[in-house]
C-alpha cells in the first residue's frame, strides 16, 4: 500500500511544481530533500518565493512514523490510542503576488496505524479548497465544476458529501465566517476496499490543476492597486489564524515531531491584523464575506 501511494504522491508534486513553476518568470520551485534524525521521517520540500507570480508556495511530500498517535488523531478516533503508525503525504499552498488570484490549499494523505494483536487499520484523506480576495462568479462555478467531476465516477452524492465537510470544516469559528469558497474535504476513507479508496484520491490529486489552472492563467494579468494589495495582506491573517489554532493537519505535524519548516510552509511571507479595519459599503471586499464567504451551491 505504501509503496503504490508514495510513488503517486512523488509524481504528483512533481507535476505540479513543473506545470505551475513554468507560468512564474523570476522564480522556480528548489528542492530540499530531509530525513529526521531518528530515522522515522523523510521528505521533499518544494518551495518557491518571490516569483513574479507566486509571492511564496510550497509543496511537500513527507512520509513519517511513531509508536504512538498525535492527540489530533486519538480525539476523534479512540480506537488508534496505543497504536504504531505510519503516515505519508503530499500538502500544498500557493499564495499569489496578485490579490486578485485566490490562495489554494490542497492535501492529500494515507494512514496505516497497528498493533499486535488487530488487524491494521488505514485510511484516506485530503481534498483542496480556494481562498479568493476578490471573488469572479465564474471562477467560483469553475472550482466546483472541477471538483463535481473528481467525485462523479464515484457516486452522484459524494461531491455533496465532501462539498459540506469542506465547508464545515474551514470556518473560522472565533470569526464566525468561511475561510474561503470551499472545494472538498474527506477523511477517515476506507469504505469499499483499497484500491477503490485510491483511486478516489488519486482523481482528487488528478483534478487539482484543472481547477486551479485556468483561474490563475485569467486572473494573473489583472492589474491590482495598493488598495486591492492591503485587502490581501488584511484576509491572509484570517488563513493565518485558521492554520495555527484549527487546522488538524498542523496540530498533527508539530504533535508527531515533523519537521517544523515544512508544516509551517503554509504560512504566507506577508499578513496584516489591522485593529478594526473598516470595509467600505457596496464594495467589492464587502461582496467577498457577504457572497462569496457564504456556504452556497455553486453549480
Amino acid at each position: 500500500m505504501i509503496e503504490q501511494v508514495e510513488k503517486y504522491l512523488k509524481n504528483l508534486q512533481n507535476d505540479i511544481c513543473d506545470e505551475f513553476g513554468s507560468l512564474d518568470s523570476k522564480s522556480s520551485f528548489d528542492k530540499d530533500a530531509w530525513e529526521r534524525d531518528d530515522g522515522r521521517g523523510r521528505g521533499i520540500t518544494r518551495v518557491i518565493s518571490n516569483g513574479s507570480l507566486f509571492e511564496k508556495g510550497g509543496v511537500n511530500y513527507s512520509i513519517i512514523s511513531g509508536d504512538k498517535m498525535p492527540k489530533s488523531a486519538t480525539e476523534l478516533r479512540p480506537e488508534l490510542e496505543g497504536r504504531r503508525y505510519t503516515a505519508l503525504g503530499i500538502s500544498l499552498v500557493l499564495h499569489p503576488e496578485n490579490p486578485f488570484i485566490p490562495t489554494t490549499h490542497a492535501n492529500l494523505r494515507f494512514f496505516i496505524a497497528e498493533n499486535e494483536k488487530e488487524e491494521p487499520l488505514w485510511w484516506f484523506g485530503g481534498g483542496f479548497d480556494l481562498t479568493p480576495y476578490y471573488g469572479f462568479e465564474e471562477d467560483s462555478i469553475h472550482w466546483h465544476q472541477i471538483s463535481n467531476n473528481a467525485c462523479k465516477p464515484f457516486g452522484d452524492k459524494i461531491y455533496d458529501k465532501y462539498k459540506k465537510w469542506c465547508d464545515d470544516y474551514f470556518y473560522l469559528s472565533h470569526r464566525d465566517e468561511q475561510r474561503g469558497i470551499g472545494g472538498l474535504f474527506f477523511d477517515d476513507l476506507n469504505e469499499g476496499g483499497f484500491e477503490s479508496c485510491f483511486e478516489f484520491m488519486k482523481s482528487i490529486g488528478n483534478h487539482f490543476t484543472k481547477a486551479y489552472m485556468p483561474i490563475v492563467k485569467k486572473r494573473q494579468g489583472t492589474p491590482f492597486t495598493k488598495k486591492h494589495k492591503d485587502f490581501q495582506l488584511y484576509r491572509r491573517g484570517r488563513y493565518v489564524e485558521f492554520n495555527l489554532i484549527q487546522d488538524r493537519g498542523t496540530l498533527f505535524g508539530l504533535q508527531s515531531g515533523g519537521r517544523t519548516e515544512s508544516i509551517l510552509m503554509s504560512l504566507p511571507p506577508l499578513a496584516n491584523w489591522t485593529y478594526q479595519y473598516k470595509i467600505e459599503t457596496n464594495s467589492e471586499e464587502e461582496k467577498l464575506t457577504n457572497y462569496y464567504l457564504k456556504p452556497r451551491n455553486w453549480i
